[in-house]
């Protein structure tokens, strides 16, 4: 059995090879930062619109028609004429 002078690599990479990992590597960990630091800002934009008061402008009060109106002085008259009140 002959025994080889010169140890054989196993593996041959160019250093394209390398350049390219180490690009790939770069590019998802800045694209993980950009996504993280977006979610950030989601997640205290959320926060501020729960922590805020929640305000509902239903308009004006309504009365049901068939209730006295309030803007009547004396609102119990007797029918007679002419009116008389009843207290």
């Amino acid at each position: 059995m002959t025994k080889l002078s010169k140890k054989q690599r196993h593996q041959v990479k160019s250093r394209w090879y390398y350049i390219f990992w180490g690009a790939a590597t770069v590019s998802v960990f800045a694209g993980q930062m950009y996504v993280g630091s977006g979610y950030r800002r989601m997640s205290k934009t959320i926060e501020e619109v729960l922590d805020s008061p929640i305000i509902l402008d239903v308009g004006p009060p309504r009365r049901h028609p068939m209730l006295i109106p309030d803007h009547w002085e004396n609102p119990l008259m007797h029918p007679s004429d002419p009116p008389k009140s009843i207290y």
